[in-house]
C-alpha cells in the first residue's frame, strides 16, 4: 500500500514539474509566438492586426469613420512565388557504399531501394511542401521521424492483439508545438531537454493511455489565439545523460502522468538515441533556435503600402464625389447630405445667400505614385523574388537568351539559402528512416518498389543489409536548373547519341536521366527494361529461372552475373542453392546465345 502511495505521489510530482516547465518555456517564447501569429494574419489578409500592450493580437482602430481601410495584399503573391520555386527542391536520393567491396555496394543498393520505396509510400514530398509553408511563414518547421508498429503488413494475432510489420512515419510539426530548453540553442540535438505540446481530444488520451482526463478550453497554438475544447498533451524529452543513459520521455496531460519511457529510437549517427525531430529553417539567425520567416521583413512595407493606397483612394473619392461648401442656413443640409449632388437634383437655397459649390480638391500629388513605386520595389528587394518572376517589365530591353538566362539565375540565387536548408533537413530525415528500418526490421522483409518497365518490383532485405546510411543527392540544387534549361540539356543529350548506346551504357544513361530530373524516361517500358526486370525477378526467386528463345540473352547474362558477383544470393533463404541455380541458368543463356549467333556450332563461345 505504501509503495502505491509513493508511486502516486511521485507521478503527481513529476507531472506537476513537467507542466510547470512547459508554462515557463511558453512564457519565455511568447514574443516569438505573437510574431508567428501576426505573420499568419498578414498572409491571410488581416493586415490591421498588431500586438497590443497586453501581449495579445488586437485589431488596430481606424482614425475617422470615413477613412478607407482596404487591404492590398502583396505578401501573398510573394509567398506564392517563393513556394512555387522551392517546390522544385525535391532531391533524387541515393546511398553511398561504405567501401568499394561488392557486399557493401550491394548493401548500399538495397538501402537506396528501401529508402526510395518508403519515401514514395509515405508521400514525403507532400510533407516537404507542408513543412516549407511553415518555415517560410514562421521561419521554422520540424519533421517528426518515428516508427508506427500498427502499420505495414498484417502478420497475425498475439495475445489477442493484431501484429503488424510496422513502418516508418514522417509527420510535419509546426513551430508552435516545439519548446526548447533555451532559445539560444543552435540545433535540436544541442538541447538538454525538449518539449512538444499540442491540443488533442480527451477521447484520444483515453484510447491511447487508458487515462481519463477532463477536457478544457485550450489555446490552439497554431492559430491566432483561438481556443478549442481538448487537453494539452505535453511530451517532455530528456536527452541521454548519466542519470538517463537511454534518455527519458515523460508524457503528461491535464496534470496527470500518462507514461514514462526511454527514447524509443536508435536514430543517432553513431547508434545513439537522439530526439526524433529534424529542424528545417527558412533563414537562420545567429544565437537563436528558431529561424526567421520572410513575412517578418514584409510587414512594415505592407502597412506602408496599404496606407498609401488608401490615402490615394480617399483622394480619388473626393475627386469623384466632391466636397461641398454651404453657407449656414442657406439650404436644407439634411436633404443635401442624404442625396448628394445626384444628376438632375434641384437645389433650393435662400435668396441672398451663396449657392452651394464644390471645393476644388486639386490634382493628385505625384508623391503618391512615386511612393507606391518605391514600396513595390521594397517588396521585390525584401521578398527575395526578383521582378522577372512576377512582372514582364524587368525583361524590357533584354532581348538575348543569355541575358534572360542571367536574370533567371539571379532570381533563383536569392532562394539558395532556403533551398539548401530544405535539402539539409531532407537528407537528415532520410538517414533517420534508414536507421529506423535497421532497428525494427526482424528477419527477412518483403518490400514493393516501382521497377523498370513500369512494373511493380518486389525484393527482400534484412536489417543486416542496411549497413550504410550515407545519403547523398544525385544532383546539385534544383534551383540551378530551370525546366527550360532541362529541355535544352535533353536535346543536347539526344544529339550526343546517348540514347543510342548498347546495353553496357544503359546504367550510365539511366543515371544521367535521373540526375537531370527525367525519371519518367528511366522507367519507360523499353524492351531492355522489360528484360532486365524479368532477370531481377529471377534473381530474387520470385519466378523460376527459365531461358526462352525470345529473351535478350546479353541482358539476362549481365543482370544475373552482377547479382552473383555482388553477393545478392546472401540475402536469400538458401544462398548456396540459389547460386547454383543461377549459375546453371546463365549457362543456358550462353548456350542459346551461341546457337543464335552460329547455328552450325552451338558450343561456340562457351
Amino acid at each position: 500500500m505504501k509503495q502505491q502511495i509513493d508511486a502516486a505521489a511521485f507521478g503527481e510530482e513529476l507531472a506537476s514539474a513537467v507542466t510547470e516547465d512547459f508554462e515557463k518555456r511558453r512564457s519565455a517564447r511568447r514574443s516569438l509566438e505573437n510574431q508567428w501569429r501576426l505573420n499568419l494574419c498578414f498572409l491571410k489578409g488581416r493586415q490591421y492586426a498588431d500586438v497590443g500592450a497586453a501581449g495579445n493580437l488586437e485589431e488596430a482602430e481606424g482614425g475617422y469613420y470615413w477613412q478607407s481601410r482596404n487591404v492590398y495584399n502583396h505578401i501573398l503573391p510573394v509567398m506564392d512565388t517563393r513556394l512555387a520555386k522551392l517546390a522544385r527542391v525535391r532531391p533524387v536520393m541515393n546511398v553511398r557504399s561504405a567501401t568499394e567491396d561488392d557486399s557493401d555496394v550491394l548493401a548500399a543498393r538495397i538501402t537506396a531501394r528501401v529508402l526510395n520505396s518508403t519515401w514514395r509510400r509515405l508521400d514525403c514530398d507532400a510533407a516537404i511542401a507542408s513543412a516549407t509553408e511553415w518555415s517560410e511563414v514562421c521561419g521554422t518547421a520540424f519533421y517528426r521521424v518515428g516508427w508506427n508498429a500498427a502499420r505495414g503488413k498484417f502478420l497475425g494475432v498475439k495475445d489477442g492483439a493484431p501484429v503488424f510489420e510496422g513502418d516508418a512515419e514522417v509527420e510535419v510539426v509546426s513551430p508552435f508545438e516545439i519548446f526548447p530548453d533555451s532559445l539560444t540553442r543552435k540545433d535540436v540535438d544541442e538541447c538538454e531537454s525538449l518539449i512538444r505540446a499540442r491540443v488533442v481530444s480527451a477521447s484520444e488520451i483515453k484510447e491511447i493511455y487508458g487515462v481519463e482526463v477532463a477536457a478544457e478550453k485550450q489555446p490552439v497554438l497554431s492559430l491566432e489565439g483561438e481556443t478549442a475544447e481538448g487537453v494539452m498533451l505535453i511530451e517532455h524529452y530528456r536527452k541521454p545523460c548519466k542519470a538517463f543513459p537511454s534518455g527519458r520521455v515523460v508524457t503528461v496531460a491535464g496534470g496527470k502522468l500518462l507514461a514514462v519511457e526511454e527514447f524509443p529510437y536508435v536514430n543517432g549517427a553513431e547508434g545513439g538515441r537522439v530526439y526524433p525531430f529534424v529542424r528545417q529553417l527558412s533563414h537562420g539567425e545567429p544565437g537563436c533556435f528558431f529561424g526567421r520567416g520572410i513575412i517578418d521583413r514584409l510587414i512594415p512595407v505592407q502597412r506602408a503600402y496599404n496606407a498609401v493606397r488608401n490615402r490615394k483612394q480617399e483622394f480619388l473619392n473626393r475627386l469623384a464625389a466632391g466636397v461641398l461648401t454651404v453657407e449656414d442656413g442657406s439650404v436644407d443640409v439634411d436633404a443635401l447630405v442624404e442625396d448628394g449632388l445626384r444628376p438632375g437634383k434641384v437645389i433650393v437655397y435662400r435668396q441672398g445667400c451663396e449657392p452651394p459649390k464644390l471645393l476644388s480638391p486639386g490634382n493628385i500629388p505625384g508623391d503618391f505614385d512615386s511612393e507606391e513605386e518605391k514600396l513595390l520595389e521594397e517588396f521585390v528587394l525584401l521578398g527575395g523574388v526578383n521582378e522577372v518572376s512576377q512582372n514582364y517589365k524587368a525583361t524590357l530591353g533584354v532581348t538575348s537568351a543569355a541575358g534572360l538566362r542571367i536574370l533567371l539565375e539571379q532570381d533563383d540565387e536569392r532562394l539558395t539559402v532556403s533551398a539548401e536548408n530544405i535539402r539539409r533537413s531532407v537528407m537528415e530525415t532520410a538517414r533517420r528512416i534508414i536507421r529506423l528500418f535497421r532497428q525494427f526490421t526482424a528477419g527477412p522483409r518483403l518490400m514493393r518498389i516501382a521497377g523498370e518497365g513500369g512494373k511493380a518490383e518486389l525484393f527482400y532485405f534484412n536489417a543486416s543489409d542496411l549497413t550504410s546510411d550515407d545519403v547523398v543527392f544525385e544532383a546539385e540544387n534544383e534551383l540551378t536548373c530551370s525546366p527550360s534549361q532541362r529541355r535544352s540539356i535533353a536535346l543536347e543529350l539526344i544529339d550526343s547519341g546517348i540514347f543510342e548506346g548498347k546495353v553496357a551504357d544503359k546504367n550510365v544513361r539511366d543515371k544521367l536521366l535521373s540526375i537531370m530530373g527525367f525519371e519518367a524516361l528511366v522507367g519507360s517500358r523499353s524492351d531492355d527494361a522489360l528484360h532486365a526486370a524479368r532477370a531481377d525477378s529471377e534473381n530474387a526467386g520470385l519466378v523460376e529461372p527459365r531461358a526462352a528463345n525470345y529473351d535478350d540473352h546479353e541482358i539476362h547474362i549481365g543482370e544475373h552475373t552482377r547479382f552473383l558477383v555482388g553477393g545478392g544470393c546472401n540475402a536469400l533463404a538458401d544462398p548456396k542453392a540459389a547460386e547454383q541455380r543461377l549459375a546453371a541458368h546463365i549457362e543456358q543463356h550462353r548456350a542459346m546465345l551461341a546457337e543464335a549467333e552460329n547455328p552450325l556450332n552451338p558450343t561456340k563461345g562457351e
